[in-house]
This record gives C-alpha cells, sequence and structure tokens, in this order.
C-alpha cells in the first residue's frame, strides 16, 4: 500500500509539473499576459523588457532583489529596462525623478537599493527636492551634480513620458512587466514572484518564436 501511495504521489506531481512547464511554454492570452495594442516602442534588435514601477511601493521594494538578480543573467538578446510611474501621484513623481537623475549621474548602481531601504526600512520621507538632495550626498555622491540633474528641463518630459507608456500599456498596478512591447504580464497569474519570472521567461521566449516567424 505505501509504495502504490507513493507511485500516485510521484504521478501526481509529475502531472503537476507538466502542467506548469507547459504553463510556461505556452503563455495565454487573457491568462497569462494582455497584448499591448499599439505596442509599445522596442528596440529592433532586442527583445525589451520592461519593469514599471516605484520607489514608494511596496511590492516593487520586495520584488526588486528578485529582479535585479533576474536581469543580471538575460540573454543575450534581451534587454531589461525599468520605468518609473507616479500615476499622477506628486510624491512619486519626486521619486521617478530620483530615478532618472541617479541613472544620468552614474549613481543608480550605488544608491537604487538604498532608495528603497530609505523609504521602506528608515521610513525617510523625500517631501522636497532638497531632502532628497541632501540624502543624496549624505550617501558619498555629489549633491550639486545630483541636483542638477533633477533640476533638468528634460526631467519632467522623462516623467511624463514614462506615465504616457504606462497608461499605454494600461498598467492597473505596479510592479508591471511588459514583453517586447506587446505582453503585459497578467500579475494574477503567477502565485509569487520567482512564478511571474518564470512567465516572463515563457514570454521572451514567445517574442522570440514570433520574431523568427516574421
Amino acid at each position: 500500500m505505501k509504495r502504490l501511495v507513493a507511485l500516485l504521489f510521484a504521478a501526481i506531481m509529475s502531472s503537476l509539473s507538466l502542467s506548469a512547464l507547459s504553463l510556461a511554454a505556452e503563455p495565454k492570452a487573457g491568462r497569462d499576459f494582455k497584448p499591448i495594442s499599439p505596442p509599445l516602442a522596442s528596440p529592433k534588435d532586442k527583445i525589451e523588457v520592461i519593469e514599471f514601477f516605484s520607489y514608494g511601493c511596496n511590492h516593487c521594494n520586495d520584488f526588486h532583489p528578485l529582479i535585479s538578480q533576474w536581469a543580471a543573467k538575460l540573454p543575450k538578446d534581451v534587454s531589461f529596462r525599468r520605468v518609473p510611474v507616479s500615476f499622477n501621484r506628486p510624491e512619486w513623481a519626486r521619486l521617478s525623478k530620483i530615478y532618472y537623475a541617479l541613472e544620468a549621474t552614474g549613481d543608480l548602481a550605488k544608491l537604487d537599493a538604498a532608495v528603497f531601504i530609505a523609504i521602506h526600512e528608515q521610513r525617510v520621507a523625500f517631501k522636497t527636492d532638497e531632502s532628497v538632495v541632501s540624502w543624496v550626498a549624505s550617501k558619498g555622491a555629489d549633491g550639486k551634480k545630483f541636483k542638477d540633474a533633477m533640476d533638468a528641463f528634460s526631467m519632467a518630459s522623462r516623467v511624463q513620458r514614462g506615465d504616457q507608456d504606462a497608461t499605454a500599456a494600461r498598467i492597473a498596478g505596479v510592479p508591471a512587466l511588459a514583453v517586447d512591447g506587446k505582453f503585459l504580464i497578467n500579475n494574477e497569474a503567477a502565485g509569487n514572484y520567482d512564478e511571474l519570472l518564470k512567465l516572463t521567461d515563457a514570454l521572451i521566449v514567445k517574442a522570440r518564436q514570433e520574431r523568427k516567424g516574421k
């Protein structure tokens, strides 16, 4: 009897594994992703994955270490880009400016995770641009260089463009992942962040196959 139970359990687990593999290999529109129409602009030579996020989002904070590790191992034909969004909230628009300014000054790699930690663990309130500049300088970055980047004429348009892309992709919340400008992943199709990234991998495969079929 014990052997029979063990065999039945093994069969069930095998079936579940095959089902999961099938789900990952064959993502379905409406269930696993929503088509983005018209598609977002995307590189011709790369399959681009976009993460729409905000430093102010608790879920983005939790997801950040995982997606950072995932992005570091992407194949050569895949690129990764992050787009901060504000949902027309002034406080989140300032957080978008922090991301773009850090990117412009070359301090993003050093302070990206630190911004999440400051907001979600240390409860730092970035209520003004001055408070942001002061915090960045306290972390060893060039405060004047960062302030100039935040005050740049192009900053407002960059923040606005990120929000426009999010609207065009019809995202309802963050984090949200778009693949090849055409597929918006349905977060509810994944039970956790690891499954979300596996679904992203499956959609990269789908995008690659569609590109080869052109």
